[in-house]
């Protein structure tokens, strides 16, 4: 087991720009960067003793190859007083704005800005070091590069995002083994399924290509497909499968397929076929709901996590993200999916205790996995 806990809560460090331009930091919209002490303090006591948190890259790096760690700094603090265990992102959709993503040299800067920050927190922080250099390349590569809705607001350039992505990814696992080669790394993306209700053969291949997608990125970097990007087996350490109601649609209508349908497929499945295609660790490392649904869906994925560990599938934790409300993407408005709400100007946050109770539960259930 690498991590301290089998329970994770995730703090949601988005700071893409839209289609529009606007800079989101969802770090400081939920005032983590001012509470985080009393933010991982509140995870120690409902037991969970590891999350994920990210750096704000666009603040580093002010201006090319200059990096300022102020903006880091609350977290770090709060890491060393608590104590607790941070996975770190470092790539949260979010980038300096005088970088052109589809450059050279966005991924010279990013395996740069790796070394760095590495470099950095290694000399804060003593234990195992956690990063994702990379949070779900497949979902941004289709957001930003293929239907246009997070900056740069490209069209129909999702597969070159992708392979550009994959790029940067592997210079920063390079990078980040090159300062700490006891890091452990963690790669993130969504796991999907998707189906046709047609029963043309054409149009139910065309949905098994698109499930199949989810598969890429994960195969770029093990070398599996494209060597010449540069992957190979040992870059996947960690596979970290964002997980979400909404993870599973009909193509092409992407209308949603609910949990119940006999065409949902249950998410051990998923697990399962992850698990023997690649055989490397992994960890659900996002899933969440809004509202009143968070303790049934959060004990669904437990439920079904623990089904794919008796079958020696090698999940290692489930990561509740976000563990505290934050406003839209989009609009702004308070999405309440998390165990806490926003912090007031102390730094208190209410809790929402149906989900608190079921997280209870589930420590309780799963106590023997953290030592598996």
């Amino acid at each position: 087991m690498p991590f301290k806990s089998f329970l994770m809560g995730g703090f949601e460090c988005s700071t893409h720009r839209d289609a529009r331009g606007r800079r989101l930091d969802l770090i400081a919209s939920t005032r983590h960067d001012e509470f985080a002490e009393a933010d991982y303090s509140r995870l120690l006591d409902v037991n969970i003793k590891t999350c994920r948190d990210g750096l704000r890259w666009h603040l580093i790096e002010p201006e090319p190859f200059r990096y300022d760690f102020t903006s880091l700094e609350k977290q770090i603090a709060a890491a060393k007083a608590t104590g607790i265990e941070v996975v770190w992102d470092y790539f949260h959709y979010g980038y300096p704005d005088d970088i052109d993503i589809f450059s050279t040299e966005f991924v010279e800067r990013f395996e740069s800005f790796c070394a760095e920050a590495t470099r950095f927190i290694r000399s804060e922080l003593p234990g195992q070091l956690f990063i994702c250099p990379v949070n779900e390349i497949s979902f941004f590569s289709w957001i930003a590069g293929q239907v246009g809705n997070f900056f740069p607001a490209t069209r129909y350039r999702g597969s070159v995002l992708k392979r550009q992505l994959v790029k940067a990814a592997i210079a920063g696992i390079k990078a980040v083994r090159s300062v700490d080669p006891t890091s452990r790394l963690m790669i993130t993306d969504p796991a999907i399924h998707v189906v046709s209700r047609s029963k043309s053969p054409s149009a139910r291949r065309a949905a098994e290509a698109y499930r199949k997608s989810q598969f890429e990125a994960f195969d770029m970097l093990a070398g599996l497909q494209e060597p010449e990007l540069g992957g190979n087996s040992e870059t996947l350490d960690i596979l970290g499968l964002n997980y979400y109601f909404h993870n599973q649609w009909h193509h092409p209508s992407r209308r949603k397929i609910h949990r119940g349908q006999d065409i949902y497929r249950p998410l051990a499945d998923i697990l399962q076929e992850f698990h023997e295609r690649y055989g490397k660790p992994m960890v659900i490392a996002e899933t969440g709901i809004e509202d009143d649904d968070r303790p049934d869906w959060f004990r669904y994925v437990c439920e079904q996590t623990s089904l794919a560990r008796k079958r020696l599938v090698s999940v290692h934790g489930v990561c509740l993200y976000p563990i505290v409300n934050h406003p839209g993407w989009a609009d702004d408005r308070h999405c309440h999916n998390g165990l806490w709400d926003y912090a007031d100007d102390t730094g208190h946050r209410e809790i929402y205790e149906p989900l608190a109770s079921e997280i209870e539960y589930q420590n309780t259930l799963l106590s023997d996995a953290a030592s598996t």
